[in-house]
């Protein structure tokens, strides 16, 4: 992607099924879960840099043992950071001590069977320490402890605040971090007493009644009472201070989250390969927690997967088989590859099918393997036509004949590479942007001044700020005859309000398009009857809400707005004609059959309040502020 943009989180959920001395018998060290955890977090750290944090539990503490232990940073490498300075507590023991199990568990932190991680992208408030999960509740009950971290977004925090407000609760803030931890809290609270009230009238004595809360609280039903009214994308991880754990998915698998057991451990992550690798297990061994399911370990390590939420229709982030991902999964790589081979015909198309005079090359290296995939299908094109040619010749071929027909290849080149990241030291506008467009570099002398097109694949394009700004300037000094940008994603028509950081609309290249021909049309005027049918859709009921932006893209073909968006990316001052091509919604589709989550394109949300936040922002919009919609 070459407009960066903040998105996701991941977590990583640990729980040791076997007693520490086992793994140091069988491992060598008594810090398997930690390592474990450390690697898991490392490969996955695509999904978090603007902080990280863990938090560990021991399971049958000594009373006065301190049993819970978290820490978090937001320095620049905050996995390293972290990991430096809790391994630090291990650094100066002997072999015998390293050893003594028992003995590192009750006196050092971070010596806990159930753990948990986190990596944070923040898509909106200050990078505070304070902002990064794990987040916790403290109560002097050792089951009323709760820590959580999670990769979500929720479009009705307002609503959800005011319930907590209804029940009596004051929360410390309104955000859905802290309303999330509430809402779990409030019922994991509720648990307890009940239990607390249950045993009493039995005549247990308090001790007593302490186990066998541990042991009965019903985490299915807390867990199923607390995201009852949750609207968004969704995986929350939580640990209780007396070791359960569990895990929780949206209902419409907006947010991802796979998980892997056996008789040693049992573990939960965002993606699949960090599983993989970490756990070292085959492909087929690791699954993904079905929306609306919770993955739940019991104290006692029983561990199982419950139906939480009733089934929705499925909504799987594209966005995370286009770009997020890391592409090690391998239907992801595969599907990113099916991304480019598909717009193989629509580029040799633009070209005229001028093999000779094109040159094919990719922008940013996120890209590489939709390229790969494109240059599969151009070069299945070429091979289709050599066979022609040679069919055509039939016996009489000439070998030299032969030799130029099968000579022929596809010019596929490095040309964009992306350069040390430069730090402007000034404010000065002109100087100041002449420096960042110098944030890529090309390869020169490779094409052809004024003969040769030069085809970019991109694996989206948000903005189109970085294209306008560096990388069409820079490949414009090649000379190229024309520069097409190829988008494997469709084009962005709308926001995000699952966790990603695409809330302000008029930052989007394609609603920017938008604007712009309904001004050259004469329709400006439609801009402001949408902006009272947002209005006025604020009094509506939830499910009544709908997208009202819709329309007004409707008014012109895809093919119009993609012309629109390569004038507004076209920097003012260079010579080659530049042309977008995007990705079709229906070629996402087909490339990504299970992944069917494109409201950022289709404007089709999967929950109510989706609706209710693209009114929001166009309304934003109109407005001239500069806020988010949620």
């Amino acid at each position: 992607m070459s407009d960066e943009i903040k998105h996701e989180c991941g977590v990583a959920l640990i729980r040791l099924l076997q007693p520490l001395d086992y793994y140091h018998k069988k491992y060598g060290t008594a810090l398997y879960g930690l390592n474990k955890l450390c690697l898991l977090m490392q490969k996955q750290r695509n999904r978090g840099q603007d902080g990280a944090g863990i938090a560990t539990v021991k399971l049958n503490p000594r009373p006065g043992n301190r049993y819970v232990s978290r820490r978090r940073s937001n320095k620049g490498k905050p996995i390293a950071d972290i990991f430096d300075r809790v391994y630090g507590n291990f650094n100066n023991l002997s072999p015998a001590q390293l050893a003594d199990c028992e003995w590192l568990k009750d006196n050092f932190p971070y010596m806990g069977e159930v753990l948990m991680g986190h990596l944070r992208y923040g898509t909106h408030g200050s990078n505070r320490i304070e902002n990064c999960h794990p987040v916790m509740r403290q109560n002097n009950w050792i089951n009323r402890n709760l820590i959580m971290a999670g990769n979500f977004n929720l479009t009705n925090v307002d609503e959800l605040f005011g319930h907590l407000l209804e029940l009596g609760q004051s929360p410390k803030e309104k955000t859905d971090t802290v309303t999330i931890l509430e809402k779990f809290g409030h019922f994991l609270d509720g648990e307890v007493e009940s239990l607390f009230a249950y045993y009493k009238q039995k005549e247990y004595s308090n001790q007593e009644i302490a186990e066998l809360i541990n042991d009965n609280i019903d985490i299915k039903s807390i867990i199923k009472r607390s995201v009852k009214k949750f609207d968004g994308g969704y995986v929350m991880a939580g640990l209780m201070g007396h070791g359960d754990a569990f895990a929780v998915r949206d209902a419409a698998g907006i947010r991802p989250a796979y998980y892997y057991y056996d008789d040693e451990i049992a573990v939960l992550a965002s993606e699949r390969p960090a599983i993989q690798t970490a756990c070292n297990v085959l492909y087929d061994d690791v699954h993904e927690l079905p929306p609306g399911h919770a993955f739940i370990i019991r104290k006692n390590g029983e561990v199982s997967v419950e139906q939480i939420a009733a089934k929705a229709p499925l909504a799987a982030c594209s966005f995370e088989r286009i770009y997020f991902s890391r592409g090690t999964d391998r239907n992801i790589y595969l599907e990113r590859k099916q991304l480019g081979k598909q717009l193989a015909k629509s580029v040799l198309k633009a070209v005229d099918y001028n093999f000779d005079d094109t040159v094919f090359s990719f922008v940013p290296n996120t890209a590489e393997t939709a390229f790969y995939g494109m240059m599969k299908g151009i070069e299945d094109c070429l091979n289709a036509r050599k066979k022609e040619k040679i069919l055509k010749l039939g016996s009489k071929i000439k070998p030299s004949k032969l030799e130029k027909i099968l000579s022929k290849r596809v010019r596929m080149e490095k040309i964009v590479v992306k350069d040390v990241k430069l730090r402007t030291f000034i404010s000065e506008g002109t100087t100041r942007d002449e420096l960042v467009s110098h944030v890529y570099d090309v390869t020169y002398g490779i094409v052809r001044n004024g003969v040769d097109t030069l085809v970019l694949v991109d694996d989206s394009i948000v903005r189109g700020t970085t294209l306008r700004q560096s990388i069409l300037k820079i490949v414009a000094r090649l000379q190229p005859k024309k520069i097409i940008v190829v988008s494997s994603a469709p084009q962005i028509r709308y926001p995000d309000c699952y966790g990603i950081d695409m809330s302000r609309m008029k930052s989007f290249v394609a609603f920017q398009a938008l604007v712009a021909l309904l001004k050259e049309t004469k329709q400006e005027h439609l801009l402001e009857k949408t902006y009272k049918r947002c209005k006025a859709s604020l009094d509506l009921p939830k499910k009544k809400v709908r997208n009202e932006v819709k329309a007004l893209y409707d008014l012109f073909s895809y093919k119009k707005i993609s012309q629109k968006i390569a004038e507004i990316v076209t920097p003012p001052d260079i010579e080659p004609e530049v042309e977008v091509i995007y990705q079709s919604l229906e070629g996402l589709h087909k490339a990504c059959p299970d992944s069917t989550g494109d409201w950022y394109f289709s404007g089709d949300y999967p929950t109510r309040g989706g609706n209710r936040v693209v009114n929001r922002a166009f309304m934003i919009f109109m407005e001239g502020k500069d806020e988010r919609a949620y």
